[in-house]
């Protein structure tokens, strides 16, 4: 009788653990939760990505062009942007799918491989030039990501640095991973674009030299109306931002009070200013120029909010390529170009976080000056060998015949775009006019002395880091050296990129900044530890379980025993 009893027990907790672990699989497959310990809280989505992913209506299909045999680097970028997507999949459930494609792989119903059609959109590869394999040379690699929902799609770069992909770049690119692809499926999910507003008024450019920002960046992300300062009665928080690229021309004192009300009353500013009038079409015709002012007017108005842009030019050892007549034959050599100095991202702001370099074209110094409650950061400077030359300056098309005096470059980090935030104080108080006072009167505005809310804007001296070349009648992509354009020297500089950062950091109509402002610490191995303390993490690591397993199966063989063996 007694074992009839003892078998029913037995029975009745096999059904009783077959029910339990059946219930807690199928709360598993419904509720998740997970505890992340990592001080970054690298695995913890942002809010305010969770909150663009629960709003999803439909299904975001993610095609990522990681998969291959890539370098290490590339690999670990590949698994990062998995993990990612892993986590975006936690909290969008069903209406979220990706996968991994190879660029060489040929698009469904067509003959076209992917890798052409990602060069077509503007997303060009990192060639790794490397040998891999017996008899191959190169690599190209597309970390990019094709971001599909209702029938729109968007591109989302992953990775924008150098091809030498390392630690610190790698940590770079999976701290911006969140905000790239959450800022993509926000930017195909809105229902409203922002609207923003360029300036032409003052001899901005309008013509082929502004496609490349107008149609494949404004246009794409943003609802853009061109808007003249002089005739415009007042700028309202209507636009978004204000864009002022390489103005010519003066601003007059009613130009500025509009433009100084629009900031005071939290309007977002981003200027790409020449200071100095100095241009290659000149230098092509006379192989010499004298860089002069151009006295925009601007210079007490930028100084109130806390910077300066100087009347001079900032040569740089690291620079962009120019073809030169070096022996006078005929015979072109590209040699470094001074006067166009590349710019490296140094800070780990958001603006420039994982940015490649950005190439400018008689770029201008910037100071910045003491200004209350007013905080700066230098986004853009120039390398360790670098100097400024005073306006006027005469440029010569035969400087780079020889070789620069390396002595001279002795500058470093000379600042060249600056991002300010705060409460701005108006230049207009405690000397606006009567006449400016009545123009505002005029049309219903009361004069604002300072800023309510703290604002911010950018201030870049060179206007033509966002403007593009022509070749053959054709605008070629931002950042692009036409002279360099097809030749060995080709490179794509990260200009239209710094350009999209600035707008989507002024702007932030995606609340994403805070996903955008994750820091992941590069903690490395301490070497001197690592050698000391070896054989105690090896013991740890490998020994330690092998006995808890054997201790464990001891204890339990003796519990067996004590229990079924025959008294």
């Amino acid at each position: 009788m007694s074992n009839v009893r003892k078998k029913g027990k037995s029975r009745l907790w096999l059904v009783l653990t077959v029910a339990v672990l059946a219930a807690l699989n199928w709360l598993a497959s419904m509720y998740h939760t997970r505890i992340d310990l990592t001080n970054e809280k690298r695995f913890t989505l942002s809010g305010s990505t969770k909150k663009i992913l629960k709003g999803l209506d439909d299904l975001v299909e993610v095609k990522v062009f990681l998969k291959g045999d890539f370098p290490s680097g590339f690999k670990k970028l590949a698994n990062s942007t998995e993990e990612t997507l892993q986590e975006f999949k936690e909290v969008a459930g069903k209406n979220l799918k990706y996968e991994f494609v190879s660029p060489d792989d040929v698009m469904e119903g067509t003959q076209v491989k992917w890798g052409d059609t990602l060069s077509s959109m503007g997303l060009y590869p990192i060639n790794l030039k490397s040998q891999l394999k017996a008899g191959e040379q190169q690599q190209l690699v597309y970390p990019v990501a094709l971001v599909r929902y209702k029938e729109k799609v968007v591109p989302v770069k992953l990775y924008n640095g150098i091809p030498n992909i390392g630690r610190q770049e790698i940590n770079s690119a999976e701290a911006m991973m969140e905000y790239q692809l959450a800022d993509g499926i926000y930017k195909l999910s809105e229902h409203e674009k922002p609207m923003i507003a360029y300036s032409f008024g003052n001899g901005e450019p309008q013509d082929a030299r502004v496609y490349d920002l107008v149609e494949n960046l404004l246009k794409n992300d943003y609802n853009l109306k061109m808007v003249n300062l002089n005739t415009i009665p007042v700028l309202t928080d209507t636009f978004k931002l204000l864009m002022i690229v390489k103005p010519t021309r003066p601003f007059s004192d009613i130009e500025k009070l509009r433009l100084d009300q629009y900031v005071i009353h939290g309007g977002k500013l981003l200027m790409f200013v020449d200071k100095l009038d100095a241009e290659m079409d000149s230098l092509r015709i006379k192989n010499e120029v004298v860089a002069y002012d151009r006295e925009l007017g601007l210079n007490d108005l930028l100084f109130k909010y806390g910077v300066r842009i100087n009347s001079d030019l900032v040569m740089d050892l690291q620079s962009d390529k120019l073809p030169f007549d070096v022996n006078g034959n005929g015979q072109y050599e590209f040699l470094s170009w001074n006067y166009f100095p590349v710019f490296a991202s140094k800070s780990d702001h958001a603006v420039n976080r994982n940015l490649g370099f950005i190439s400018g074209k008689f770029v201008n110094s910037v100071d910045t000056i003491e200004a209350e409650g007013i905080k700066k950061t230098i986004l853009l400077s120039s390398s360790a060998n670098a100097r400024k030359i005073s306006a006027p300056a005469i440029i010569s098309g035969k400087e780079n015949v020889n070789a620069p005096e390396d002595d001279k470059f002795k500058t470093a980090d000379i600042p060249v775009a600056v991002l300010l935030e705060g409460k701005f104080i108006s230049m207009f108080r405690n000397r606006l006019s009567q006449a400016l006072n009545d123009s505002l009167t005029s049309y219903g505005e009361a004069f604002q002395p300072e800023s309510l809310v703290n604002n911010k804007m950018i201030i870049a001296a060179d206007g033509d880091i966002v403007l593009n070349s022509v070749a053959k009648n054709e605008p070629l992509p931002m950042g692009t050296n036409p002279f360099t354009y097809g030749s060995q020297y080709e490179y794509r500089f990260a200009n239209r990129d710094f350009v999209q950062n600035c707008l989507d950091y002024l702007i932030d109509q995606s609340g994403l900044s805070d996903a955008k402002a994750k820091d992941y610490t590069l903690r490395l191995l301490d070497s001197k530890k690592l050698k000391e303390q070896k054989t105690n993490w090896q013991l740890i690591n490998i020994a330690a379980p092998i006995l808890i397993v054997i201790f464990f199966a001891f204890i339990f063989q003796w519990i067996r025993k004590r229990k079924y063996s025959v008294k």
